[in-house]
C-alpha cells in the first residue's frame, strides 16, 4: 500500500528559490545587527522611505551597479528587504503611528 499526505491546496513551499532568498536573509542579518532586529518595524513614514529605497536599490542594478556599495550584498536582496517590509506592513496593517489610517 501506497503511502497517503493530504495536502492539496496547501502552500507549495519547495517552490520558493531558496538561493534569492537567502541573500534576502543576509541582509536582514546584516539590517538586525547594524540597528536592530524589527527596527525596519519602528521607521517613521515607513511606506515612503521603503518604497523609494525598494526603487533606489532597482535602478541601481538596473544602471549595471550589482552590489551595494555599502554592504557589498545585491541591489535586488536590498530590494527584496524593501519589498517583505511594504508586504507586511500591507498585509497587517501595523503601519508605524505616524501612517495609521493612510
Amino acid at each position: 500500500m501506497e503511502g497517503r499526505k493530504y495536502d492539496q491546496g496547501k502552500p507549495e513551499w519547495w517552490l520558493l528559490p531558496f538561493l534569492a532568498v537567502q541573500e534576502i536573509v543576509k541582509v536582514l542579518t546584516y539590517g538586525s545587527t547594524k540597528y536592530d532586529p524589527f527596527n525596519w518595524k519602528k521607521v517613521p513614514n515607513a511606506k515612503n522611505r521603503y518604497f523609494s529605497a525598494f526603487m533606489r536599490h532597482v535602478i541601481a542594478w538596473w544602471e549595471g551597479e550589482r552590489n551595494d556599495p555599502e554592504t557589498g550584498f545585491n541591489h535586488l536582496a536590498h530590494a527584496g528587504c524593501c519589498l517583505l517590509y511594504l508586504l507586511w506592513f500591507d498585509l497587517t496593517g501595523q503601519w508605524p503611528k505616524d501612517e495609521e489610517g493612510k
